[in-house]
Formats: structure tokens, C-alpha cells, sequence
């Protein structure tokens, strides 16, 4: 429970200093069964407990359509923290990166993250949610100004909210001040 307070610190410190959360929001959690997004989704239930505004919650997990795809266990583990987990069809993403692929061993990165984002937001909107938050956190932040300064030429990274224009929903980084060796503590902790 010592990381996951640490967390919980850190989540409040990010709203405060990035303004993540409202009276009222309701927020698609996007969810894909590994260690960061299954923590959000359990800091997140947490934090509803202590935080000042009042908002809501709605984990979404995306079948993308991939062979072997089971969201069972994750769906279990939610109930047992007392959230229903939403598994949200978008089995033509598998499709489209097949075909997309030709002959190369890989399936295209790039166009499957920006297809997996397109998902979700359509999904949130569907759902009545006006904010999604994923589970990027700091070392990821780091990251992704490398991987800007090395392959892009630029210096930048994400934000820890950003409005979407085009799909007109709020986009939120909660995890935005947190560590992963922090995570990597708070889910052995938990047990997750």
C-alpha cells in the first residue's frame, strides 16, 4: 500500500498542477492489461475516494481483433476491485494492419497507434465520457522526447492534457509525475 499512496500523491500533485479533473467529468480509463494501465485503472478508484471533485470512471479495453485476444481475466480483476470493465469492438484494426503490413515481418506501429486512439475516443464519445486518460507516465515522457530528438528531429514530448479538436474530448495523462520503477512497486504491492 506504501507505493500505491506514493502514487495516489503524485496523481493528486499532477491535478493540481495540470487542472486533470472536474466536477461532473466522466472519464474512459483506456485500458490494455498491462502493469500501467491496470495501476491507473486501480489508483484511479482510489483517488475517486479522497478527491475533491466529484467524477466518475469507465475502464475501456479494445479488441483490436488479434488472435488470441482474451479480455476474461482482466475483466475479473476489475470486478474485483469493484469497476466494469467495457471491451470495446474494434476487430477491423487487425484487418486494416494486415493489409497494411505487405511484406514486411511487422505490423505498422505508427498507424495502429493512431487507429487505437481513434477507437477510443470514438468509444468515449459513444459512452458520454468528455475525457480519456491513458496511463503514460513520466519515463514515458522521456522517451518520447528522445525518440522525437533522435528520429524526428525535434524536441518534444506529450502533454499531460490536451484537447483533441477533431474528436473534440479532453485527453489526460494522470500518471504524468509517477516513475515506473514506482509502478513496477505498486503492482507487486497490490499483487495485480
Amino acid at each position: 500500500m506504501k507505493a500505491l499512496r506514493s502514487i495516489l500523491g503524485l496523481i493528486r500533485h499532477a491535478d493540481q498542477k495540470f487542472d486533470l479533473f472536474h466536477e461532473g467529468d466522466k472519464i474512459m480509463l483506456g485500458i490494455s492489461g498491462g502493469k500501467d494501465s491496470m495501476l491507473l485503472a486501480l489508483a484511479m478508484k482510489q483517488y475517486q475516494m479522497f478527491d475533491c471533485a466529484n467524477f466518475e470512471i469507465v475502464p475501456a479495453i479494445l479488441d483490436l481483433g488479434f488472435p488470441g485476444f482474451d479480455a476474461k481475466p482482466i475483466k475479473k480483476y476489475f470486478k474485483s476491485i469493484g469497476l466494469e470493465l467495457k471491451v470495446i469492438d474494434s476487430k477491423d484494426v487487425y484487418q486494416i494492419l494486415k493489409v497494411q503490413q505487405k511484406d514486411a515481418k511487422i505490423l505498422p506501429c505508427s498507424i495502429c497507434s493512431r487507429m487505437k486512439k481513434a477507437a477510443i475516443n470514438k468509444a468515449a464519445k459513444e459512452l458520454g465520457c468528455n475525457k480519456v486518460a491513458f496511463a503514460h507516465h513520466g519515463d514515458d515522457a522521456v522517451e518520447t522526447l528522445f525518440m522525437n530528438e533522435i528520429f524526428g528531429g525535434r524536441i518534444a514530448t506529450f502533454q499531460p492534457k490536451m484537447f483533441l479538436e477533431r474528436a473534440e474530448i479532453e485527453f489526460i495523462r494522470p500518471l504524468i509525475l509517477v516513475h515506473e520503477k514506482d509502478i513496477i512497486r505498486a503492482i507487486k504491492e497490490e499483487n495485480i
